[in-house]
Protein backbone atom coordinates (compact mmCIF):
# COMPACT_ATOMS: atom_id res chain seq x y z
CA UNK A 1 0.00 0.00 0.00
CA UNK A 2 1.18 3.29 -0.91
CA UNK A 3 0.45 6.44 1.73
CA UNK A 4 0.22 10.05 0.19
CA UNK A 5 0.36 13.11 2.23
CA UNK A 6 -3.28 14.85 2.19
CA UNK A 7 -4.03 18.78 2.11
CA UNK A 8 -4.16 18.78 5.92
CA UNK A 9 -1.19 16.68 6.17
CA UNK A 10 1.31 19.28 4.18
CA UNK A 11 -0.29 22.01 6.19
CA UNK A 12 1.08 19.88 9.52
CA UNK A 13 4.17 19.45 8.04
CA UNK A 14 5.32 22.87 7.46
CA UNK A 15 3.55 24.30 10.20
CA UNK A 16 3.88 21.87 12.61
CA UNK A 17 0.55 22.15 13.63
CA UNK A 18 -0.37 18.81 14.70
CA UNK A 19 0.86 17.20 17.59
CA UNK A 20 2.63 13.87 16.29
CA UNK A 21 5.43 11.81 17.95
CA UNK A 22 9.36 12.58 16.45
CA UNK A 23 9.23 8.71 15.44
CA UNK A 24 5.78 9.63 13.36
CA UNK A 25 6.82 12.48 11.75
CA UNK A 26 9.93 10.52 10.60
CA UNK A 27 7.57 8.12 8.96
CA UNK A 28 5.41 10.95 8.19
CA UNK A 29 7.78 12.78 6.45
CA UNK A 30 8.29 9.62 4.11
CA UNK A 31 5.06 8.84 3.35
CA UNK A 32 5.20 10.64 -0.15
CA UNK A 33 2.99 8.64 -2.55
CA UNK A 34 6.10 6.90 -4.09
CA UNK A 35 7.04 4.72 -1.24
CA UNK A 36 5.86 1.62 -0.08
CA UNK A 37 4.51 1.09 3.39
CA UNK A 38 6.63 -1.67 3.46
CA UNK A 39 9.75 0.24 2.65
CA UNK A 40 8.96 3.15 5.35
CA UNK A 41 8.41 0.94 7.97
CA UNK A 42 11.77 -1.07 7.17
CA UNK A 43 13.49 2.67 6.65
CA UNK A 44 11.96 4.26 10.19
CA UNK A 45 12.53 0.60 12.08
CA UNK A 46 15.35 1.40 13.67
CA UNK A 47 13.65 4.70 15.45
CA UNK A 48 10.82 2.36 16.44
CA UNK A 49 8.06 3.09 14.15
CA UNK A 50 5.68 0.27 13.61
CA UNK A 51 2.01 -0.13 11.84
CA UNK A 52 0.30 1.63 15.08
CA UNK A 53 1.82 4.94 14.05
CA UNK A 54 0.96 4.81 10.67
CA UNK A 55 -2.78 4.05 11.74
CA UNK A 56 -2.91 6.95 13.74
CA UNK A 57 -1.52 9.18 10.94
CA UNK A 58 -4.43 7.66 9.55
CA UNK A 59 -6.84 8.37 11.87
CA UNK A 60 -5.32 12.14 12.29
CA UNK A 61 -6.21 12.24 8.63
CA UNK A 62 -2.66 13.48 7.52
CA UNK A 63 -2.02 10.46 5.23
CA UNK A 64 -4.36 8.84 2.88
CA UNK A 65 -3.83 5.45 1.07
CA UNK A 66 -3.77 5.40 -2.84
CA UNK A 67 -4.40 2.68 -5.18
CA UNK A 68 -1.59 3.30 -7.66
CA UNK A 69 1.09 5.51 -8.55
CA UNK A 70 -0.52 9.33 -8.84
CA UNK A 71 0.23 10.86 -12.10
CA UNK A 72 2.24 13.49 -12.57
CA UNK A 73 0.32 16.78 -11.87
CA UNK A 74 1.12 20.44 -12.45
CA UNK A 75 1.35 21.31 -8.96
CA UNK A 76 4.85 21.87 -7.03
CA UNK A 77 6.15 18.48 -5.69
CA UNK A 78 6.47 18.50 -2.30
CA UNK A 79 9.63 19.59 -0.84
CA UNK A 80 12.28 17.00 -0.02
CA UNK A 81 13.07 17.05 3.70
CA UNK A 82 15.40 19.01 5.02
CA UNK A 83 19.16 18.54 6.45
CA UNK A 84 17.50 19.47 10.12
CA UNK A 85 14.69 16.53 9.27
CA UNK A 86 17.29 14.47 7.81
CA UNK A 87 19.51 14.71 10.94
CA UNK A 88 16.08 14.15 13.52
CA UNK A 89 15.81 10.92 11.60
CA UNK A 90 19.38 9.59 11.01
CA UNK A 91 20.43 10.71 14.40
CA UNK A 92 18.73 8.32 16.73
CA UNK A 93 19.45 5.36 14.04
CA UNK A 94 22.92 6.33 14.50
CA UNK A 95 23.33 6.78 17.35
CA UNK A 96 21.66 3.22 18.51
CA UNK A 97 23.88 1.28 15.88
CA UNK A 98 27.11 2.42 17.77
CA UNK A 99 25.77 2.18 21.27
CA UNK A 100 25.22 -1.80 20.28
CA UNK A 101 29.31 -1.81 19.40
CA UNK A 102 29.56 -1.40 23.26
CA UNK A 103 33.44 -0.62 24.44
CA UNK A 104 34.48 -1.53 21.04
CA UNK A 105 32.26 1.53 19.36
CA UNK A 106 33.04 3.80 22.44
CA UNK A 107 34.71 6.69 20.69
CA UNK A 108 32.52 6.43 17.52
CA UNK A 109 29.45 6.34 19.68
CA UNK A 110 30.76 9.83 21.14
CA UNK A 111 31.28 11.09 17.17
CA UNK A 112 28.18 10.54 16.58
CA UNK A 113 26.52 12.42 19.99
CA UNK A 114 29.29 15.04 19.51
CA UNK A 115 27.63 15.33 15.67
CA UNK A 116 25.22 18.63 16.01
CA UNK A 117 24.17 18.34 12.20
CA UNK A 118 23.43 16.41 9.24
CA UNK A 119 26.67 17.44 7.72
CA UNK A 120 28.78 16.39 10.79
CA UNK A 121 26.85 12.96 10.83
CA UNK A 122 27.32 12.67 7.52
CA UNK A 123 31.51 12.75 7.93
CA UNK A 124 30.93 9.94 10.43
CA UNK A 125 28.90 7.89 7.80
CA UNK A 126 32.01 5.96 6.57
CA UNK A 127 33.26 5.12 9.92
CA UNK A 128 29.65 3.45 11.08
CA UNK A 129 29.40 1.58 8.07
CA UNK A 130 32.88 0.21 8.51
CA UNK A 131 32.24 -0.42 12.27
CA UNK A 132 28.75 -2.10 11.98
CA UNK A 133 28.55 -3.55 8.12
CA UNK A 134 26.32 -3.02 5.70
CA UNK A 135 23.53 -5.22 6.74
CA UNK A 136 22.82 -3.38 9.79
CA UNK A 137 24.04 0.03 8.37
CA UNK A 138 21.31 -0.25 5.86
CA UNK A 139 18.36 1.56 7.82
CA UNK A 140 20.95 4.21 8.36
CA UNK A 141 21.85 4.61 4.95
CA UNK A 142 18.30 4.49 3.66
CA UNK A 143 17.58 7.86 5.03
CA UNK A 144 20.56 9.85 4.63
CA UNK A 145 20.07 8.84 0.44
CA UNK A 146 16.97 11.22 0.52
Amino acid sequence: MIYVKTELGQRALRDRSVAITPRQRSAFIMLDGKHDIDDVLQSTAGIGVGPQDIDHLLRLGLIRPIAVAPEPSLEPAAPAPSPEELYLLAYPVANRLTAGLGLRGFRLNLAVERAGSYSELLGILPQIRDAVGPDKFRPLADIVSH
